[in-house]
């Protein structure tokens, strides 16, 4: 068995014209890059950057093509993608949907549907990492008031991005990455349609989709436990809020506002025009120019400033710019002895001249304040929640006024007058990759183009779209292509191939070939990451289609899939990584819903793929 192990290395490197030793180190190279991303001991980028100038100090593949990766039309499509939903997270577009979703359902079923259907529908048109990022704080936000356990909705929200990016070309960047690869084969092949993969993605996505809420809510954990960490025991503040003429609010009761019996929120009095409703009712009707009373969670005061028309009353008082609300943020600061407006009330303070800064919430040593906020007088050790210009904490941090400055994590204004317009530029990025056969524009260029109105729309800033781009990712997806690049050249794709071949077509001819080409691909994105599984497999696919005399077509088809279909571990898929902490799960929970996922699409997708890509070209 070793010596015709040898002799088809020997065969192999013979065949692409590299010496036969270039196989073993690329063995040696690849299983050293996976020992260290399945031991969590280096991070994807570092890993894969490091094999690839292992390969390059070996001359196992030229400087030219290990740097071909910079100009792939994948790489630029998918940071370009990531500006594009940095666009529609500015404009708050997607957390009018979630809103509108789940309204005020209260079974896990029912929210499910209404949660995972849209969701996957948003994740075919929207790289799924990016919608994760921002649909997770609104579904936490919802489990709160609805007192439901996270873990019930986030793994099927990771579960339904991951479905709905197999339906599209841009849904996913591994789609993006493996069309790329077909395009830049040594035989080079048709990139991917925009949705060509649908023939797979739909019907999986509705599979899996009946799966979660038929059968999965009974494998689903309930940790009721994590809603008593989501901040209960912190402090509590006083906010006014006024409602404006654009307040969707108007004319809905209290309860259907879901301003009612929120945890960590509650609505102490309603002032319209002088006159107090309290103890408010749900049954009062929210009205225009109401200035609403709570007591609150710095978490669930985001939440309230992010309702439109909803603005803080003290705010109400200036004439502040769009373009200077939009740099604003939300800082804690904690009055010291030596505070210039000791002994004065919010509203006859000098805030705004000193400190360009307007309070927005007031805590008092656990006390639950009673007063509206322009009324409290400030005492030393208030923390004041205020609204401040972007230079304030590092002009303030070691101002003797304030005892402590902190800046509070995602309290950016919200450019909710531009969400259609976002909106708008998403379904023109959609409808020129969906015509690039007519229209003759490439994937990214089109990408590029969204991305570039996004900015100069104002959907979103400059500096916000610089910062948006995940490097990290664009740096996984170069330095694995290359490493790809060196696997094909080396021999060592053709070398596993043989072997692959050789075994699976005792197995089931080329049903079993593509079977294997899909587990082995489904086994290192569950391990290591999606991009750097299909970058290893694909070489590897493309040898065996060689070896066959058929078209690789449906094994890179059988790649996306697999690489992107990553269900069973919580490291495979960043999104179900990015779960797995707020939902408070254990690695069981992904085995014991992800391996009847993984097999089900595995099923579905290996049976329809002969079908819809024929082994042997027409």
């Amino acid at each position: 068995m070793h010596i015709l192990a040898a002799g088809q290395t020997a065969m192999a490197a013979a065949t692409t014209g590299a010496p036969a030793w270039h196989v073993w180190a690329t063995l040696v190279i690849l299983v050293l890059v996976l020992i260290a991303l399945t031991r969590n001991l280096l991070p994807p980028d570092v890993a894969f950057m490091g094999g690839l100038v292992v390969v390059l100090l070996l001359r196992i593949i030229t400087p030219e093509e290990a740097f071909r990766g910079m100009s792939n039309p994948g790489l630029i499509t998918v940071g370009a993608l990531f500006i594009v939903a940095s666009g529609l997270r500015e404009t708050g577009a997607l957390h009018l949907a979630v809103t509108r979703l789940l309204g005020l359902e209260t079974t896990n079923r029912s929210a499910l549907a209404r949660l995972m259907f849209p969701v996957a529908g948003m994740s075919a048109f929207v790289n799924n990492t990016p919608i994760v990022a921002m649909l997770m704080p609104e579904i936490l936000s919802w489990c709160r008031k609805r007192q439901i356990a996270p873990s019930r909705m986030l793994i099927p929200l990771s579960y339904a991005t991951i479905l709905g990016g197999t339906c599209t070309l841009i849904g996913t960047s591994t789609n993006i990455v493996v069309s790329g690869m077909m395009v830049n084969a040594a035989q080079p092949m048709h990139a991917l349609g925009m949705f060509e993969l649908s023939w797979i993605g739909v019907p999986a996505t509705l599979i899996g989709i009946g799966f979660i809420i038929l059968i999965g809510t009974r494998l689903l954990p309930e940790r009721k436990e994590l809603i008593d960490q989501l901040g209960e025991t912190q402090r509590e503040y006083i906010v006014e809020m006024v409602v404006q003429a654009n307040c969707p609010l108007i004319g809905s009761t209290v309860q259907q506002a879901g301003l009612r019996n929120l945890p960590g929120l509650f609505l102490i009095e309603i002032d319209r025009s002088g006159e107090i409703l309290t103890p408010v009712k749900p049954t009062d009707v929210l009205e225009q120019d109401d200035r609403l009373v709570f007591t609150g969670l710095v978490r669930t005061i985001l939440d309230l400033q992010r309702i439109p028309g909803l603005t803080p009353a003290e705010e109400s008082r200036y004439q502040i710019a769009p373009d200077q609300r939009r740099t604003r943020r939300l800082c804690e600061a904690v009055v010291s002895n030596s505070f210039p407006e000791l002994g004065k009330t919010v509203r006859n303070s000098d805030f705004r001249t000193r400190y360009d800064a307007v309070v927005v919430a007031v805590h008092r040593n656990g006390t639950r304040l009673r007063r509206k906020i322009g009324d409290i007088i400030l005492k030393p050790g208030d923390t004041l929640l205020l609204q401040v210009g972007e230079h304030f904490e590092r002009t303030f941090r070691g101002n003797t006024d304030f005892f402590l400055v902190s800046e509070v994590q995602d309290s950016g204004a919200v450019r909710h007058e531009r969400a259609a317009m976002a909106l708008g530029i998403l379904g023109i990025v959609v409808v020129l990759l969906a015509t690039k056969d007519l229209t003759g524009i490439p994937t990214a260029v089109a990408a590029l183009a969204g991305s570039g109105l996004m900015v100069a729309l104002r959907c979103v800033s400059i500096g916000v779209a610089r910062r948006s781009v995940d490097w990290q990712v664009l740096v996984v997806i170069f330095a694995a292509l290359g490493f790809g690049t060196a696997i094909d050249r080396s021999g060592l794709a053709e070398t596993v191939a043989t072997n692959l071949v050789d075994w699976a077509r005792a197995l089931g001819g080329l049903i079993g070939v593509l079977v294997a080409v899909y587990l082995l691909t489904s086994v290192l994105t569950e391990v290591i990451s999606n991009i750097g599984a299909a970058a290893i497999v694909f070489p590897i696919a493309v040898a065996v289609a060689q070896t066959l005399h058929v078209d690789p077509r449906p094994f890179a088809v059988a790649i996306a899939v697999a690489a992107s279909a990553s269900f069973s571990t919580p490291i495979g898929y960043q999104t179900n990584l990015m779960v797995y902490g707020p939902g408070g799960y254990r690695f069981s929970d992904f085995l014991r819903v992800g391996v009847p996922m993984n097999l089900l699409v595995m099923l579905l997708a290996t049976l329809l793929i002969p079908h819809f890509w024929p082994f042997v070209a027409q």
